[in-house]
């Protein structure tokens, strides 16, 4: 990478870094990727409300490739003692995706310098911390044929600059569950006369263990309760309205919607045994990330021909991303450059992103579009 690109795309990453915005209030941050890329190359650049793209056309006859970076920000405090520091409380890149748009930034810069011999996008996506961001923006792939897409995460445990791959799926698939349970008030000296959710909450409860059993899933499938909230502070009256909510994640989407389905049914039986009404709510729903693994495989082979630290994931990561709604659509994989073994993690207070892996993103994905 030029130096002069990787000193650009820097000062731009601390930018962003001072400017956060949460999921789907990305407005000021793609304005000013967009007026970047507008400032620095002559690329064409397609405005779609909430996100943007930007192309390098070869050719109507070459292929389309497709680079995601996304550009939100977590409800987080700065705590670090940056030069670049948030400016806004309560608001903070805190996951990387600051440098992950000026990454995505800086191949465009090389690439308009360059120039490839594949038709190339580069797409900036909103809100991927609430999952509902790649959704928005599936129609890319089919409005342009992409013929593949790819994506990095910099993830901390693994060692510095090295590129973590693995086929298949590389990162869960998980949902924020909510059970609404509905009964009757009663006097607390005549529980008897009013409708309790909590006996009904407990069950489910207990239910959990078997439904998350080894045992009983190929991979991975958890069941981690949130908050339970019950009745009120109120020492006269029983409880009559209960919420359980819980986090449930799978390796496999299709376990995810069978743990779904069970825990559906089980609240339902319970609610009919209890005389309770049920209903059901969903938050930040993730796909699981799957990689295609003839492209996980073009990776592993920049990376090797490159000489950059490959490492073989011995299995999926817990935490969820919604890349897997485009390998959905089209071939893709999404891969991890490393933070180092005892950097901090992401979504931490004592995270920020490292600079250097900007040039370590823009150096795989040249590869990728030379292959």
């Amino acid at each position: 990478m030029k130096v002069q690109n990787y000193e650009l795309v820097k000062k731009l990453r601390h930018e962003l870094h001072q400017h956060p915005e949460l999921s789907n209030e990305e407005v000021w941050t793609k304005q000013y990727l967009m007026a970047f890329l507008q400032a620095n190359t002559s690329l064409e650049i397609v405005d779609k409300g909430n996100w943007f793209y930007a192309i390098y056309r070869a050719g109507k006859d070459q292929s389309n490739i497709a680079f995601r970076a996304e550009m939100d920000a977590l409800p987080m405090d700065e705590v670090l003692e940056l030069p670049w520091a948030s400016t806004f409380p309560g608001k903070a890149h805190k996951c990387g995706h600051d440098g992950h748009s000026a990454t995505l930034a800086g191949l465009a810069l090389e690439i308009d310098q360059e120039g490839a011999n594949k038709n190339v996008f580069f797409l900036f996506q909103p809100a991927e911390e609430t999952g509902d961001g790649a959704i928005q923006c599936v129609e890319f792939i089919q409005e342009h044929n992409i013929d593949e897409i790819y994506a990095y995460h910099n993830m901390s445990g693994l060692p510095f600059k090295a590129v973590g791959i693995i086929d298949e799926t590389i990162m869960c698939a998980s949902k924020g569950m909510t059970i609404h349970l509905e009964g009757a008030p009663a006097h607390a000296s005549q529980p008897e006369t009013g409708i309790n959710p909590s006996f009904a909450i407990g069950n489910i409860l207990g239910a959990i263990p078997e439904f998350t059993d080894q045992g009983n899933n190929k991979g991975l499938v958890l069941c981690t309760v949130v908050q339970i909230d019950v009745g009120e502070k109120a020492f006269g009256i029983a409880a009559s309205k209960g919420d359980l909510r819980m986090t449930i994640r799978a390796f496999y989407e299709e376990e995810l919607d069978r743990l779904q389905e069970n825990l559906e049914n089980f609240a339902k039986a319970q609610a009919e045994e209890f005389g309770l009404k049920v209903s059901f709510q969903y938050n930040d729903e993730f796909p699981e990330t799957f990689n295609h693994k003839e492209s996980a495989d073009k990776i592993r082979l920049v990376a090797e021909t490159n000489g950059i630290e490959l490492v073989e994931l011995k299995e999926a990561i817990r935490s969820s991303e919604d890349f897997g709604h485009f390998t959905k659509s089209t071939k893709g994989a999404l891969c991890f450059i490393g933070n180092g073994e005892d950097y901090p993690h992401i979504h931490t207070n004592t995270y920020d992103f490292r600079d250097e892996l900007i040039e370590s993103g823009v150096e795989l994905f040249k590869g990728l579009i030379k292959g």
